[in-house]
This record gives C-alpha cells, structure tokens and sequence, in this order.
C-alpha cells in the first residue's frame, strides 16, 4: 500500500500553495458557486419527474414541471391514452371566481388531487380551504377533504406507532411494553399481552443506531393473527448524550450495545387477536438480525416473516449475530411448531438484497424462492419447502439481482431489477423476469441506461424512467411483457443549459489492484483556464453498504460537488471496490478490513485521471460524511503525503464505539478482527495536513465520542485541526447544513486553493416557484 505515497516533502507542497495563491474569492463567485446547487437548478429542469398516482384499473394520473408552471397528466393504459387530467385553464378562472383569488392555470396552488371513485370530479386543497371540481358540469364547490396520506393496511408510513390490520379494522399499538390493539370504528380498546416489561416488552422498535415508539409487526392477512416478538434488552448496555441548554442539560440514555456486548434478543410469538392468546414459537430465541440489516424493521415492518394466504403457517429466516448463517424455518400458526427447512453458511456475510428482501414462501405449491450470492453473483432459487432442497436455480449470470419487484404465482414468473447486464456500466439497473423453472429470462427494458420502475398494483403495467448521469429521463408506460403502451415525457433541460450549466462525465478506471474495473464521475469548472491545474477534492462514501455515487440515474445537481468546481476545484466521486452491486468476491474485498475505506482506489483513480485532466495531484483534498467521514480521517492519517486537506464528518472512526452490528458484520465479530487496528485514533499522529472534523452532539447513530477519540489522539501528539460542532443536532445538521457546507468551501478554498473567502457568506436555500402554494 504503500506505493501510493507520494515522496514529495510536506514543507514543498506548502512552499507551492503559498506560491500560487491568487486575488481573493468574492461573494459573487460564492452565489455563482451555489447557482449550481439543486434549489438553484431544478427549476430549469422540465418534463423529468413522473411519479404515479394510480387508480382502479391501472389509470393513474401525475404531475409535471414544465416551463410554464405545472400540469396534471391522466393516462389510461388499457386505452393507451395519455391526456390532461383537467382543462387546466377553465379550472383557473373557476377557482379565481370561487375563492377570491387569482389563478393560473400554469400555476394552480395544488400539488396533489384526488378522484372521485367514478373519475368524474377531482378533489384538492386551496387557498385553505377543500375544493371539488366537477369534470361534466364544470363546477367548483367546497368538497369533502381528501384522504391524503392515509396509512395503508397492513403496514405503517414512516414510524407510525399504530400498524392497520389488512381489512382496516384494526390497529395495533405498543402501551406499557405490551401489544394492543385499537377498534378504529368503535375506538375500544383491547390489550393482547401482558407481561412486557422495561427493557422486555413486545414489538419494540430498537436497533441501537435508531429505534421509535412504532409497533414492528406483521398482520396475517385475515387480519385474526399478528406475528411480532418480545425484545429481551435488559442486559444490553446503555448509551449516554446531553442536550446543551441553559440550565441542566437533559441525559438521553437509551439501549445500544457496541461490537462483543451482549446484544438484544428476540423471542418469536403469534397473537391471536379475537381472543388474546400468545404463542411462542418453539425455537431459542433470536439475535436482533435480519436478512436485509441489523434492524429487523429496515423494510418499514417486521422483516424476514412471510404468512400463508390462510394464516395457518408463518415462514421466518433467524440470522445469526454474526450474518453468517440464515435458518428458514416454518412455523405452525395454531401451535407453535417450527419446522427446519433449511439452512445457508457463509465465510463473510449474508444478505437478502439491496432494499429489497428478495426471499418469498410459496404455501400452494410448497415451495420457496431464496437468494444466495453461492455462485459468486446475487441470484434466485427455487427450493422444495417439504424437502428443503434446490429445485432449480432461476437466474443465471455475471450479473446481480438486486430486488424482486414481483412474484407472480400465477403465470410462476418473478420480475426483479438487476444489474451488471449494461457493458458501459455494471451499475445500470434493468427490469428482468424469468420462469420459476429457470426459463425464459427476459430484460423488459432495453435501453442501456438506469432504469427506475413503479409497477401498476394491478400488476399489468409499469412506468421506466430511465437515463444516465448525463442523460436526461425519458419516462415511458410498457405492459408487464416490455412493449411500450405510451410515452410519458422526455426531460427537457434546455433552459438549464442555457444558464452555463453541464452535467459530470462519467469515467471508467482501474482499481488500487492494478486490475479491477471502477467507475466515478468528474465535475469540472464551467469555465476553466487553458494551461492551469486545478486542485482536486475527493468526496468519499466507501461502503460496504453502499458508495460515493448512489444513483446513476441523471440529476441536476449531485450535492455541492459542481458548486465546489465552480470555486476552482475539479471534483471527483469515485466508486471503489467493494460495492454491494456487484459480484460477492467485488463486494467482500474489504471484509475483515474496512479501515481500507476504498483509499487505494481513491489514489489509483485520481493519479489516472491526472493524465486526462488539469489536476494537480500536489493538491489534494477529501471529504466524507458518516462512512465518509471515517474514510476521510483514514486518509488524512494513513496517506498524508497525498491527501494534503480532509473534512470529516460525523465519521465511525473506532467501530468498537459504534453500534454493534455494524462492525461484527463486515468486520467480524471481536474475537475474530483486530478492531483497535482499524481505529482512525491509532493513526492520528501521522497527520501533516489540515483537518476539519464536525460532529452533531446528539448524534444517536454515530456517537460523537467517535469523533473525541480521534480529538484526544490529535492532541496527545500534539497535532493542530479544526473543530466544528453542533450541540443539539444529531446525525444530520438540520438547519445548520447550510453552514457546514459553508465552512466546507472556505476551508477548501483557504487551504488547498489557497486564498481568501468572502466573509460569512449565507447560502440562501430556496423553493422551486413551480412548487409553491397559495
């Protein structure tokens, strides 16, 4: 590794930023700068966002940004029509007369709308008031409200406490550590349990790293049974943060146990809700896994649990503390009985999917459809339930399975996103089906883009939105066979040209291996000098769990990483090994070792790139949040001769002080992995260059002792950094985000440009004028 530090001594590279230093920047190259922030482009970005509202018989209307305002579209897919939803205009002047307003009809005061269930009036909000709006006699009168954003059956929006049974009679809620359930007619109530204690009560919701007051639970579809657990924490340990206040600061104290504490387990059990009975399902109880992650409600509900149509059994996978061993069991709903199906070892660590738990049990044919990456690459198979044998693989490649979007027991087709089938980029998403039998693999979306796609709940259509970081989306309607219904839109980002804008060019490189391909994207200045050299900003998100470029899907604007471009940087995000979305070897290449952070690809990237484009590799800056902060810091300690300035925020720097399962996952369990090793704080004393680190005191996710750790190291060798704290904010900044991207800029202005920054500037975060309402 150490072939990639750079021989050149530190006092030289300060001697040639002194050197180099130019005229100050000002306050109109800062609004500039932010010119090229999401808030400031997405208005000039027409015709891009399709979002489906769907209604009976797979119509489904939506809004779209033009450059007049908005318009609400309705398309009918049986008919293949796609029109306006209303006479925008006549709306207007309707709605002008009714509430004393004036209208637009490019610029109606709404977002959202409502149909009748006959599709002959519309229903939204305006001016404060409830309008409906009737399509054949052309009246607008005050309406009934809206059911916005009522909570679905059977599951729950966000972290709703209560979850709604199926049939919506019901909703269950935690009360005392105990499950009730709330009669949403008549509003009774009737407790399930009894016996939940403190720290071991039923169906509650805590992984360490985030928890709520939600219930996790999952209905039976009869809506009669719930299948959830009791959560034994009373021998984990606690975690401590105090709000900062006039006066005595508030003590948050909570259960959150670090990698080798006793951690948090789960006793299964099935409730009968017309008469309460619990059942405990006849196995040892759980380590607080799942399939997906840690929190075994990562999907919005209880993960890895799958009920029969009749409630009789309950299908379950119970993931072993270290993710290296997945049971599929079966259990007898009446009775508690389980059966042992199955069972799955791995060297590294298991996962079910990307976002997605990409297992289901099949009850009427008595089957299971199961991922494993056992072929090296993320694929389906088709198990025998009563044998639990392999029946037949389903899919069959060098490329992933990401997420299962579909089974369909009818036609025994599954329909899932994949990736790696695109040879310009193996990270292009595509939609797939095949056969459960293994046949008839189809790609439903030929176009070598990314492609993100909303099923129909009928299940006979979808909408593909698809394009590239430097391709604007066409959005189309296809039936469930690929053939294209309708199209939608094509983005228009004309206007947005028209300002000096330009989009990131994607790049194609070799990893720190020598071998490997990785793949990034590069911002440059607008307006760059001819003969100059830029200096270089890495940011940095090195995974496992995910990587520095999230969606190759086109955006106007990725974070700040065009507006720091525009301060006379050249900006790279660069994708290093060990990506989830890729093969199991790619994507274990840190395991054991995340300390390694992608750094050597980092460097490998940057000094290939330096033979394409201006960049001074004298001059190289980093920074990261959360992982990425972790990395940052790692970089600065461990390769100070080329990382010459870091900001790290909110970083994971020692992962025995960070929550349990993430370092017994892709690190081993403690016993196993040297984690004083791949602590940030045993580096720090190589430090040579600047360093900035920012925390958020209540952070509950990372505790930002993380951060004290790498402080108290850099002061025990007597290192100079910079601090920026928040008292009172945790993981995220809240409102001050804004100002540590501020204080990001300066500090890489100042210290790898080497000049002068306005004073204070203030980013001014606006709305979208198109989203406005009245």
């Amino acid at each position: 590794m150490n072939k990639y530090l750079l021989t050149i001594p530190a006092f030289a590279w300060v001697m040639s930023a002194y050197a180099q230093q130019g005229s100050p920047l000002t306050t109109k190259d800062y609004e500039h700068a932010e010119s090229f922030m999401s808030y400031n482009t997405a208005p000039f970005v027409d015709r891009a966002d399709v979002r489906p509202n769907w209604l009976p018989g797979d119509k489904f209307w939506y809004r779209v940004l033009t450059a007049q305002g908005s318009e609400f579209v309705l398309v009918d897919p049986v008919k293949k029509t796609r029109e306006a939803a209303f006479d925008h205009q006549k709306l207007a002047q309707l709605l002008s007369a009714a509430s004393g307003n004036k209208y637009d009809g490019n610029m109606l005061p709404f977002q959202t709308i409502s149909f009748s269930a006959d599709g002959k009036k519309i229903m939204f909000t305006a001016a404060d008031k409830h309008w409906q709006y009737d399509l054949t006699t052309d009246l607008v009168t005050a309406g009934a409200e809206p059911e916005h954003g009522r909570m679905q059956p059977g599951g729950r929006r966000g972290k709703t406490e209560e979850v709604l049974s199926p049939d919506g009679s019901r909703a269950a809620y935690i009360k005392d550590y105990n499950l009730w359930v709330r009669d949403t007619k008549t509003g009774s109530q009737t407790q399930l349990t009894t016996d939940g204690i403190k720290d071991f009560g039923y169906a509650t919701d805590n992984a360490g790293w985030q928890n709520s007051d939600a219930a996790i639970l999952r209905w039976s579809p009869d809506s009669k049974k719930i299948a959830t657990f009791k959560q034994d924490q009373r021998k984990v340990s606690d975690m401590y943060l105090v709000t900062t206040n006039v006066g005595k600061p508030v003590l948050k104290q909570w259960k959150y146990p670090l990698p080798g504490d006793e951690i948090a387990m789960i006793t299964r059990v099935i409730i009968e809700v017309d008469h309460p009975k619990v059942i405990t399902l006849q196995v040892p109880p759980d380590a607080h896994r799942a399939t997906l992650s840690d929190d075994i409600s990562s999907s919005g509900t209880f993960d890895d649990v799958d009920w029969s149509a009749d409630a009789s059994k309950l299908a379950f996978v119970s993931t072993s503390r270290d993710h290296k061993n997945e049971k599929f069991r079966i259990a007898d709903a009446t009775t508690g009985a389980v059966k042992e199906v199955f069972e799955e070892t791995v060297k590294t660590q298991y996962e079910s999917g990307w976002g997605t738990i990409n297992w289901k049990f099949l009850p009427k044919t008595n089957e299971i459809i199961w991922f494993s990456e056992r072929d090296n690459w993320g694929h389906l198979y088709l198990y025998d339930a009563a044998t639990g044998k392999v029946k037949n693989q389903i899919t069959k490649g060098d490329f992933v399975v990401t997420r299962v979007l579909k089974f369909d027991e009818k036609t025994r087709a599954v329909y899932f996103i994949a990736d790696g089938l695109e040879k310009e980029n193996p990270y292009y998403s595509q939609l797939c089906k095949a056969g459960f039998d293994g046949k008839h693999f189809t790609v439903l979306t030929p176009e070598e883009c990314n492609h993100n796609i909303t099923l129909s709940p009928g299940g006979g259509y979808f909408v593909d939105s698809y394009s590239k970081p430097d391709v604007p989306p066409v959005t189309v309607l296809r039936s469930m066979d690929g053939k294209l219904i309708t199209n939608l839109e094509k983005a228009d980002v004309s206007r947005l040209t028209a300002t000096g804008w330009k989009a990131p060019t994607p790049v194609k490189l070799i990893a720190g291996d020598g071998k490997t391909d990785i793949y990034g994207l590069i911002f440059t200045p607008t307006n760059m000098d001819a003969g100059k050299k830029y200096p270089v900003i890495d940011y940095i998100y090195p995974g496992p769990q995910g990587g520095s470029v999230g969606s190759w899907s086109f955006v106007a604007s990725r974070g700040d990483n065009q507006s720091l471009a525009e301060l006379g940087f050249i900006v790279v995000v660069i994708e290093g090994t060990s990506n989830p979305l890729r093969s199991k070897s790619y994507h274990d290449m840190s395991y054991g070792n995340m300390s390694e952070n992608t750094l050597p690809d980092q460097i490998a990237g940057i000094r290939q790139l330096s033979k394409q484009y201006p960049i001074d590799t004298n001059k190289v800056g980093i920074w990261g949040h959360s992982g990425g902060g972790f990395a940052t810091a790692a970089a600065m300690f461990r390769y100070p001769d080329f990382f010459k300035v870091g900001i790290s925020e909110s970083g994971n720097h020692d992962n025995r002080n960070y929550e349990d399962d993430w370092g017994e996952r892709y690190d081993g369990l403690v016993s196993n992995s040297d984690y004083a090793a791949h602590a940030n704080e045993t580096y720090a004393k190589n430090l040579k260059g600047k360093l900035m680190l920012a925390h958020g005191l209540m952070d509950n996710n990372v505790p930002p002792y993380n951060t004290l750790l790498v402080i108290e190291a850099l002061e025990k060798a007597n290192k100079d950094y910079d601090l920026v704290v928040f008292p009172n904010m945790p993981h995220g900044y809240g409102p001050y985000s804004p100002y540590m991207m501020r204080r990001r800029w300066d500090y890489f202005v100042k210290n790898l440009l080497g000049v002068e920054t306005p004073h204070e500037y203030v980013l001014k975060s606006k709305t979208d004028p198109r989203n406005k309402t009245q």
